[in-house]
């Protein structure tokens, strides 16, 4: 009786590292396929970029000083904007999930196209200047401002921003390729569910 208990014993802890060799090992293997799945998604998650170059020519007249500027001489400026628009999506902000039983990984939240960043360059020509009422530097700041915000105006009628969801959908079909190297999948289901979010179509 006593050497069946000692069997008894010796076979359940030898079941016991067999389980956490063979099926909690497992286990643990997938988990981490997860983290490094996500690690590497989120490394192509950067800024999408579209870019598009744009070239105006801005009209600036001083209209808040109407009495100065009938009694001074008016103010005004031919400007030449020079301006380079990057527009995309911030892919750091979608969320992602890992379903370690069906091997998925899952992108919701994603985020609408917008304008990034905007370089800018100006060239004064045609600078006219009041008898008495010289330019400022507040003056020059207020043109800056100005013929920055006529370029952003101009922006959605350019169709950038239909551009940068088809590159948004190139990058994401990169992600689903990535993931389909060890077997899992990418579920991005989400991103057509909403009409509050970009359709993504090719």
């Amino acid at each position: 009786m006593e050497y069946l208990f000692i069997g008894l014993a010796v076979g359940a802890i030898l079941a016991y590292f067999i389980f956490a060799r063979f099926g909690g090992g497992k286990k643990e293997k997938v988990n981490t396929q997860s983290v490094i799945l996500m690690e590497k998604i989120r490394s192509v998650c950067k800024f999408i970029t579209v870019e598009g170059d744009f070239s105006e020519i801005f009209y600036y007249e001083n209209v808040k000083d109407k009495w100065i500027n009938l009694l001074l001489g008016k103010k005004k400026a031919l400007v030449l904007i020079e301006a380079k628009a990057h527009i995309g999506f911030d892919l750091t902000k979608v969320k992602m999930n890992a379903d370690t039983k069906n091997r998925t990984i899952i992108l919701t939240n994603f985020p609408q196209p917008e304008l990034l960043t905007i370089e800018t360059d100006f060239k004064y020509y045609d600078k006219t200047e009041g008898w008495a009422n010289p330019f400022t530097a507040s003056d020059l700041t207020d043109i800056n401002q100005e013929a920055k915000k006529h370029i952003v105006d101009k922006i959605p009628e350019t169709g950038l921003f239909n551009e940068a969801s088809k590159q948004a959908l190139e990058t994401i079909q990169l992600m689903e390729k990535l993931v389909e190297t060890i077997n899992w999948k990418l579920d991005y289901s989400a991103l057509y569910a909403s009409e509050e979010k970009p359709k993504l179509k090719q």
